[in-house]
């Protein structure tokens, strides 16, 4: 049950901001990095893989398992979630979309302009000089358990090509950072969903809408109960829950 106050807030505000993270990837069936590693990779912790001295090390390794990655990504499909989201933006005046998750279920689900916090599997870039490849790349068939594959080299310079994600050590995307908090001061409605909000810098997001007095909703089954007067906790599945938060909004 969504709170009338609730509803209300939502009803009247002029810049939504949604805020997603891996629990919304996580409904479509794309593993987590919580989640334990299977076939080549179950020797592995994640954080093992995704740095760029991982990669510099091996990066046939590397790139073989951002690869087995990607094609779990490419066979999943939007959940109701990603869905709801892009058509709650027919239904206020402003939405933007800050996600976390390096996959592209939001644009796929028709979400457009999305702000991707983390990168994204789909845009590779040189190692060497940060190019990304004029051409997409192929979809290669992947066998179940993974394997190691040689980047594809750099048409510019002949360098090897990087997934093109934020790795531990890395620095978010400055153009991308500044636009989620130029957004979470301006909105008057923040929906935070399917993320931990551990995650730093990303996490400051929702406590810069808070801060500018903005609403703030936080989507999670495992969600701490919440003690503001403008702060609400959903605690449903993402798939679950903003269905119903757009019929609210859309007076269905």
């Amino acid at each position: 049950m969504i709170p009338d106050s609730l509803i209300c807030a939502l009803r009247s505000a002029r810049h939504v901001v949604v805020f997603t993270g891996a629990g919304v990837s996580a409904e479509s069936g794309i593993p987590t990095f919580r989640d334990a590693l299977s076939g080549l990779w179950e020797r592995f912790d994640p954080s093992e893989l995704a740095t760029p001295e991982a990669f510099r090390r091996d990066p046939a390794l590397v790139w073989g398992w951002y690869e087995w990655r990607r094609m779990q990504v490419l066979k999943a499909r939007p959940n109701p979630a990603h869905v709801a989201i892009a058509e709650l933006a027919h239904h206020v005046p402003r939405l933007t979309l800050i996600t976390q998750n390096v996959d592209d279920l939001h644009e796929r689900a028709g979400s457009q302009g999305v702000i991707h916090l983390h990168g994204n599997l789909h845009r590779p870039r040189c190692f060497a000089c940060a190019r990304e490849p004029a051409e997409p790349l192929p979809v290669a068939e992947e066998p179940e358990g993974g394997r190691r594959l040689e980047p594809p080299r750099c048409s510019h310079c002949g360098g090897q090509l990087r997934p093109g994600v934020v790795w531990f050590g890395e620095s978010l995307p400055v153009d991308a950072l500044n636009a989620a908090f130029q957004a979470a001061g301006e909105c008057d409605l923040l929906l935070s969903v399917g993320t931990s909000g551990v995650v730093y810098p990303a996490a400051e997001v929702p406590h810069r809408a808070r801060d500018a007095g903005a609403t703030v909703v936080h989507v999670n089954p495992q969600g701490e109960p919440t003690a503001g007067n403008r702060e609400y906790l959903i605690a449903l599945p993402a798939g679950e829950a903003l269905p119903e938060l757009l019929r609210a909004a859309s007076g269905a």
